[in-house]
């Protein structure tokens, strides 16, 4: 269906891919994976023909359509929903929005203009009709409910929606063009939760084959078929999803080192033998063979080391009390939005919780709360009362950073009494040495905004870690070391995170916002997902329980009217 044979690509500052192969066939989801800057996204525009390799080529039919769902969402707020799945049909949607001008000028024209109107109208449900303009239009009302908008929606403006369902309009509109392959950059990226498992079973519905780059792990284990890992410019292909990809790279890894190794000592014993008898007069031809030997031997490469990521553990701090927050009778409305009402929640020392609750639910209001920068409307949330020192880490870097200060002031204005090597030292465990540590701010990466805001809460020892969304722009890698050094952390931990694998890496309990009320899980993200399925089971049990219960009250009820009406013949 479509193949990438031997790609690179050169770029004024390296070359990102060197000779990437991989194949994409009927069925497939294949997940592309790779640190920050591995060339995940490059493939994806090559394969979309946006970008043009600078060596080898995209082996594919003609014909095939190929539709790409990039990480901007591509709508106009100033649109309705409808109209904004038409603009797919482009020379269909400009004859439609013809016909609607010229109707509204008919009904001011005068007896000639508007004969030449009726021609004009007349001609354009012609052509409108020949583009299948109705068969469209009936296109348009089938996948409205399907990307879960109902019929008034349609006529709603976009700006009405939040980005989750203005991914849904960007991939209705993709489907709307029956592509042969759908390529879905990040597709994750700003949605909460429920989004996301939407977005799941709907992609595992289709039967359309995907390439998908995402750094949601959950995400890729529960779609792909394969994965296709780029490191240092080469391409590797596992079957499986994320979990066997990683189990496989394991065993391989393992497996190579071990054949390295046997064949080095192999190759060393046979070169201290060729060395030690070169020049003996009875076994210099039992040396210069086994020499021949060493030269025609296929060497093993050694396992690629791990590719370079940020080291790093939170500081010690002084112990704090057991209690370390506490929320009694909260309330807290914007206009007619009731985000908490009657809210209470106990945290203490060495809890890890995740705070978890839909987009606009008041996840990042609570942090703002808990930080004291946001006051309840009624009640109270407060820190404890013994030694509790919080850090927060906010979602939006580019608004806690200085953009105007380079990287390597931004730390010394920080600590100011560190020597510049010490300061170097800490940086360079964040992936910045040599000339980064010199970039502006401003000109870093989402990413390395990430790193560099993880870089700064090291200076201050805390005891209550606040974290809203921070794998927000980091790569795998680099979650795993967060997720481990979370891990050993001896403080308590606070995270909101549309991340499920982040959380059920580092969370030991949940909290759920939900009707107002802030509901402690007192397990891991595991465990709040069974809790979850057995309240659904339940649910539907009791459902089933009263529809069976109302089906053999009404049997009951026509069995006495027919005995009655028997009776009264009587």
């Amino acid at each position: 269906m479509l193949r990438l044979e031997r790609i690179s690509k050169i770029y004024p500052t390296g070359e990102i891919l060197k000779n990437v192969t991989w194949e994409l066939k009927p069925g497939d989801r294949i997940g592309l994976v790779g640190v920050n800057g591995a060339g995940k996204s490059t493939q994806l525009k090559i394969i979309a023909g946006e970008l043009e390799p600078t060596a080898g080529e995209v082996i594919r039919p003609a014909s095939l359509h190929i539709a790409y769902l990039n990480q901007e969402f591509d709508v106009v707020p100033s649109r309705t929903v409808r109209e904004e799945f038409w603009t797919v049909f482009a020379e269909a949607h400009q004859t439609q929005q013809a016909q609607h001008q010229v109707q509204q000028q008919m009904e001011t024209a005068d007896p000639q203009t508007l004969e030449d109107l009726i021609h004009q109208l007349d001609r354009l449900q012609r052509q409108f009709e020949a583009l299948d303009g109705y068969g469209l239009d009936a296109r348009i009302e089938k996948i409205l409910p399907e990307m879960g908008f109902d019929s008034e929606d349609g006529d709603r403006l976009v700006s009405a929606f939040s980005g989750g369902w203005q991914m849904r309009m960007c991939l209705g509109k993709i489907l709307l063009q029956s592509p042969d392959i759908l390529l879905l950059d990040e597709p994750t990226n700003h949605l909460d939760l429920e989004t996301i498992e939407w977005l799941e079973t709907y992609l595992k519905g289709l039967t359309t084959p995907m390439v998908i780059v995402s750094h949601d792990r959950a995400f890729m284990d529960r779609l792909c078929t394969k994965i296709v890992e780029t490191e240092r410019g080469v391409a590797t292909t596992y079957l499986g999803n994320y979990s066997a990809y990683m189990q496989q790279k394991s065993e391989t890894q393992s497996a190579q080192l071990s054949a390295f190794e046997h064949q080095q000592k192999e190759i060393e014993k046979q070169q201290t033998y060729v060395d030690r008898f070169r020049a003996s007069a009875t076994r210099s031809t039992q040396a210069k063979s086994r020499e021949k030997q060493l030269d025609k031997i296929e060497r093993i490469d050694a396992p690629i080391a791990d590719v370079k990521t940020l080291k790093f553990q939170f500081p010690p701090a002084p112990r704090s009390g057991r209690e370390v927050v506490i929320v009694e009778d909260m309330v807290k409305t914007y206009g007619d939005d009731v985000l908490f009402l009657g809210a209470n929640l106990l945290l203490e020392r060495g809890d890890r919780v995740a705070i978890l609750g839909p987009n606009g639910s008041g996840k990042s209001t609570f942090l703002h709360m808990l930080m004291g920068t946001e006051p309840p409307d009624e009640g109270t949330i407060k820190l404890g009362d013994h030694n509790v020192i919080p850090g927060y880490f906010e979602q939006n870097q580019a608004e806690a950073l200085d953009l105007s200060k380079t990287v390597i002031t931004t730390i010394h204005d920080e600590v100011p009494d560190w020597t510049n090597q010490e300061v170097r030292t800490l940086l360079g465990r964040f992936l910045f040495s040599g000339e980064t540590a010199y970039k502006q701010v401003k000109a870093l990466s989402g990413g390395e905004k990430a790193r560099l805001a993880l870089a700064k809460m090291l200076l201050s020892p805390v005891n209550l870690l606040i974290l809203d969304e921070p794998t927000n722009h980091l790569d795998i890698p680099a979650k795993e070391m967060l997720e481990s050094a979370l891990q050993d952390y001896e403080g308590a931990v606070v995270i909101v995170s549309h991340d499920r694998y982040f959380i059920s890496q580092v969370a030991t309990k949940i909290v759920e916002i939900k009707d107002g009320e802030l509901i402690l899980y007192r397990g891991d993200y595991q465990y709040y997902q069974d809790k979850l399925a057995e309240t659904a089971a339940k649910a539907q049990q009791e459902k089933l329980a009263a529809e069976k219960a109302a089906k053999d009250e009404a049997k009951r009820a026509k069995k006495q009217a027919k005995r009655k009406q028997s009776k009264a013949k009587v």
